[in-house]
Order: structure tokens, then C-alpha cells, then sequence
């Protein structure tokens, strides 16, 4: 008689881990959605309008003020008082 009780927690657990696992499939397929050429639409769209620096043969030469990957200018910006 001692398995018994033993057996029902056990199938509890599982349908709480079932009920669970039912909730997770019921908020994925929620999740709101974007078709695949609607995507790449827009990454292209992003990727032609967005400069980059780090491809100056696209972009052409970036000037050291516009580049944000420049080492930063010699010299202290110190105030010594």
C-alpha cells in the first residue's frame, strides 16, 4: 500500500509537467510572427540605408570625426586645477 501514493505523485508530476509544457507550445504559438521575404526585405532595406563603417570599399573612406571606430585623439582632456 505504501507505492500507491507513491505512483499518484508520480502522475501528478507528470501532468504538471505535461500542463506546463502546454502552456509554453500555447505563448510560442502566439508570438506574433513575420513571413521570411518580409524579414529579408527589411534586413536588405536596413543594410543598403545603414552606413558601415567597417567596409570602406562599399562606403568609401570614413573621416576620423565620422568614424566611431577610431583610436580616440592623443592628448589629455584633463582639468588640473
Amino acid at each position: 500500500m505504501n507505492s500507491r501514493p507513491h505512483k499518484q505523485s508520480m502522475s501528478e508530476l507528470k501532468l504538471r509537467r505535461l500542463l506546463e509544457h502546454n502552456q509554453r507550445l500555447r505563448e510560442d504559438l502566439a508570438r506574433p510572427r513575420v513571413k521570411v521575404s518580409e524579414a529579408s526585405a527589411s534586413l536588405i532595406r536596413y543594410c543598403k540605408q545603414t552606413k558601415d563603417h567597417l567596409v570602406p570599399s562599399v562606403w568609401g573612406p570614413v573621416g576620423k570625426a565620422d568614424d566611431p571606430y577610431a583610436p580616440p585623439a592623443q592628448g589629455c582632456n584633463c582639468l588640473v586645477m
